[in-house]
């Protein structure tokens, strides 16, 4: 697929996803608490999602692989071990949980995408260590990104981070390019070298979303063909902001 730039009207269709998004996880936030299944957590977001004109972009999705059935929810829902991709489901969140709620939508056409690494009540100091540790990964991220920068200096700067806390950077999952469709070019790594790949231009649009476990990087993928988790089963948490490239720097597009 080729590297598609946008123009500012373009970034501008980006922003209002990006908000609705935002708006969605916020809408989420309050009812993140212990008692709550993962399945009431998704209904909030697409009644939210659906009430605002949108459609949930995850609902329905389709992998890489044909013989797993579409994904199922409005979110993905990655309880402790689980990395990315949850699905939705009668479990309850438990007092000491995380959670991960990735969040998808399509409005007027362009996509919104956004993750936050929700605690359930009050969690213990190692895994707010990790929270704390992933979302400012994220956001070393962003702040390596610019018009004239390459792709390896957001990777490097987060792999440098998060291993110098001690903890590990997930390799098969990467940021991605967005736009009309939920994936597109450039696939941006969380890990790397600096001075490497491509040159950020403006009008390049893209996600940043590291994923960080506790424990080893090793993944595996459940039986329902989604599900991703740790494979040493240790906790793993995940931010993801989308941005734009402009002249003048970068902007967050999923922030209110």
């Amino acid at each position: 697929m080729p590297l598609v730039l946008k123009n500012r009207n373009q970034i501008e269709r980006l922003r209002a996803a990006g908000r609705l998004v935002a708006a969605a996880i916020e809408e989420v936030r309050p009812h993140v608490q212990p008692g709550v299944t993962t399945a009431e957590l998704d209904a909030i977001a697409e009644g939210f999602i659906r009430g605002r004109g949108a459609l949930p972009t995850y609902k329905g999705y389709r992998g890489s692989s044909s013989s797993y059935p579409p994904f199922p929810g409005t979110i993905c829902a990655s309880v402790n071990e689980e990395i990315c991709h949850g699905i939705p489901s009668s479990r309850q969140l438990k007092e000491g949980d995380v959670i991960g709620v990735d969040i998808g939508a399509q409005l007027n056409g362009w996509q919104g995408d956004i993750c936050y690494t929700f605690a359930v009540g009050k969690i213990d100091a190692p895994s707010q260590h990790l929270l704390e540790v992933t979302k400012s990964a994220m956001e070393r991220g962003i702040a390596a990104a610019g018009p004239g920068k390459r792709m390896g200096d957001i990777g490097a700067a987060i792999q440098q981070y998060v291993e110098a806390n001690g903890f590990s950077i997930v390799r098969e999952y990467t940021g991605h390019g967005l736009g009309r469709r939920l994936h597109e070019e450039p696939t941006v790594l969380h890990y790397g070298q600096a001075g490497t790949g491509l040159v950020m231009r403006p009008g390049l649009v893209f996600t940043i979303e590291p994923m960080v476990n506790a424990g080893r990087a090793e993944t595996k993928v459940l039986r329902d063909g989604w599900t991703v988790v740790t494979a040493d089963r240790s906790r793993s948490a995940q931010f993801e902001h989308t941005i734009a490239i402009t002249d003048s720097g970068v902007q967050i597009l999923s922030a209110l």
